[in-house]
Order: C-alpha cells, then sequence, then structure tokens
C-alpha cells in the first residue's frame, strides 16, 4: 500500500501544481478542469477538478474545491519530503518559503544535517527534512 498527499486548494490549483512540479522535477503534470467532465456532471468552471505529477518515485494530487464549496485548504496536514543533501533540502525549503511563512527555520537538528518547516503562498504545509546519514 502507498499512501499519496492530495492537495486541496481554492483557485490556485493550477499555479501551485505547476510550481511544485517545476521546483521537484515533476514529470506528467496532468490538470483537468471541472469544466472538462461529462456535460451534467460537475458545475463547468475552469477551476482544477483533478490534477496530478510524479517526482521521486511518488506522485502528488491536488485539486481545487469546486465552485461555491467552502474552503480550508491543507489546515492541519503537512507534506514531508526527505532530499538526498543539506544543499538540495536548503534549495526546496528557500523556494517554498519565498512568499510563504516558516514555521521552523532551515538548519540542522539532532535528527537531521538539515530541517525545516514553511508554509507555502499556496497555504501547502511543507516538512524538508534529509535523512541522518548512517553510522
Amino acid at each position: 500500500m502507498t499512501f499519496m498527499p492530495y492537495l486541496h486548494f481554492d483557485g490556485t490549483c493550477a499555479q501551485a501544481m505547476r510550481f511544485y512540479a517545476d521546483l521537484f522535477g515533476g514529470t506528467n503534470l496532468q490538470l483537468m478542469t471541472y469544466a472538462e467532465a461529462p456535460p451534467g456532471q460537475m458545475p463547468p468552471s475552469d477551476r482544477i477538478m483533478h490534477a496530478q505529477f510524479t517526482a521521486a518515485g511518488g506522485t502528488l494530487m491536488a485539486s481545487d474545491y469546486p465552485p461555491g464549496m467552502a474552503a480550508q485548504p491543507q489546515t492541519s496536514v503537512s507534506v514531508m519530503t526527505a532530499p538526498a543533501s543539506v544543499d538540495e533540502g536548503q534549495r526546496l525549503f528557500a523556494a517554498l518559503a519565498e512568499g510563504g511563512s516558516v514555521v521552523m527555520p532551515w538548519g540542522p537538528t539532532f535528527w537531521s544535517p538539515g530541517f525545516g518547516m514553511a508554509q507555502d503562498r499556496f497555504g501547502t504545509h511543507w516538512i524538508i527534512g534529509v535523512e541522518q546519514p548512517a553510522a
């Protein structure tokens, strides 16, 4: 069994997923709007009904809330990723924190040589933690 994060946005899904796919080296970015659903199935809208891409062996999925639905994007969930190096982790952290907010500043901890937490400009919470080298 595999777990895949599924993020929800309030009209910024396409912009966010393009940013994430570019940042993480994602491939096969797919964006489907509510207007592309079969007639009468969903309210016609240019909001994203489903989006996904693959990167580093994983899949990130997302959508916008349907038009008119109350939205609370990513209020209590974080997406965790473990880059292979401190430099790569710092690059990811800086890009995600830009225009957002730092929850825990980037730096070494007793459990990781590079760790930080940020909420990006789209409202998604991220945890970036480089794995401790094997002893």
